[in-house]
């Protein structure tokens, strides 16, 4: 019989409520939004189902247990009273991961080394063994401690759910991919033609174009939980199910940019992904397609030195994109607006990376 795990998926702020209605669609339960995560029910098909179609959260957890601990006694007892012999078998490859926040327990590394003696004591007396020899399948734990609670969890992806497995060619500062599906999913896009005239290594339209095309993010990696032993059947089942669900249609994408290493790099990235996007070198101050559209990430002016030229940049976007209808743009650089030479109908505040921007949405 499967068990009903408590769940989040982590993710960038602002994203939390695109998560949350990723979630949903994928038809799972008991979903709550918090700072950065979003909380869920599920057993072990929802869970790699989770995995293998979100495409704007980090990871997915399977939160064990929380407790409070304001010294490493406490956070020694707390972690090793869990039953680790009924989710890690005795050859597993485990480690342990932390991360504090307002808590008097600030050592990283001390966390982890005790959290990682806890659980091997638990272990050895779960499985009647005196030696781990961490051989097999690797379990990632880690120990997120926030005003002096810990919460123990169960990392089920491994590396975060931004690494699709398409991006084989890149250009400085490229886009993360979660954040890029988020900015797809914002935009109110339902598959018509749609543009980035500023595309980087592609990662936008790549994105659009899996959305469009309904082709599940995960299926060209792998993930941890994928082997667990209690798991793996669920997942060969939900890889199979995601594998026939991709849609006959095509949607129309134009991915373009001025620097010919960036057309090309989001040529050979679209070609890995294995989506059909029409690839060009183009500047911006020359677009006048008015049918599609747009969403762009130009950047962002972080120095000094660069803040003239961008903003030149902007005006000429703006002139550029007058005749389009439907325009999204993400910018750190808080005075866009006045460059781009009109307001926003719609702003929302969201992170790339650790920099605070603002995605400016325009409809007529």
């Amino acid at each position: 019989m499967s068990a009903a795990y408590r769940c989040f998926a982590s993710c960038a702020f602002g994203l939390e409520a695109v998560t949350a209605r990723e979630l949903k669609d994928l038809m799972l339960s008991d979903i709550a939004a918090r700072d950065a995560r979003v909380y869920f029910l599920a057993d072990e098909t929802g869970i790699a189902r989770a995995n293998l179609w979100l495409r704007t959260a980090d990871r997915v957890y399977i939160e064990l247990a929380a407790f409070p601990a304001a010294t490493f006694d406490e956070l020694f007892e707390g972690v090793r009273a869990l039953r680790w012999s009924d989710y890690i078998p005795k050859d597993a490859a485990f480690v342990v991961n932390a991360d504090s926040a307002h808590s008097r327990l600030l050592s990283v590394s001390d966390i982890q080394a005790v959290g990682k003696k806890a659980v091997a004591v638990s272990l050895m007396e779960g499985h009647r063994v005196s030696v781990l020899p961490e051989t097999g399948v690797r379990y990632d734990i880690h120990l997120k401690l926030l005003r002096d609670t810990v919460s123990v969890c169960l990392n089920t992806s491994g590396q975060g759910l931004n690494r699709r497995g398409y991006r084989v060619a890149n250009v400085a500062a490229p886009m993360r991919e979660t954040l890029a599906a988020g900015l797809v999913l914002l935009s109110g896009w339902r598959g018509g033609a749609l543009a980035d005239p500023m595309c980087g290594s592609g990662t936008i339209p790549i994105e659009a174009a899996m959305i469009g095309s309904n082709i599940a993010p995960g299926l060209k990696r792998a993930f941890d939980a994928e082997e667990w032993p209690s798991f793996a059947r669920a997942w060969r089942e939900e890889r199979s199910a995601a594998e026939q669900q991709r849609s006959a249609d095509t949607p129309v994408i134009f991915a373009s940019d001025i620097d010919p290493k960036a057309v090309s790099a989001a040529d050979r990235n679209a070609r890995a992904a294995g989506v059909d996007i029409r690839i060009f070198k183009a500047d911006v101050r020359d677009f006048s397609r008015t049918d599609c559209l747009v969403l762009a990430n130009p950047p962002y002016a972080q120095r000094m030195g660069e803040r003239e030229a961008v903003h030149r940049l902007y005006a000429d976007m703006g002139r550029a994109l007058a005749g389009v209808d439907k325009k999204c743009i993400i910018t750190a650089d808080e005075s866009f607006e006045r460059y781009f030479g009109a307001r926003a109908t719609k702003k929302r505040k969201l992170y790339n990376g650790s920099i605070r921007c603002t995605f400016y949405q325009y409809y007529r």
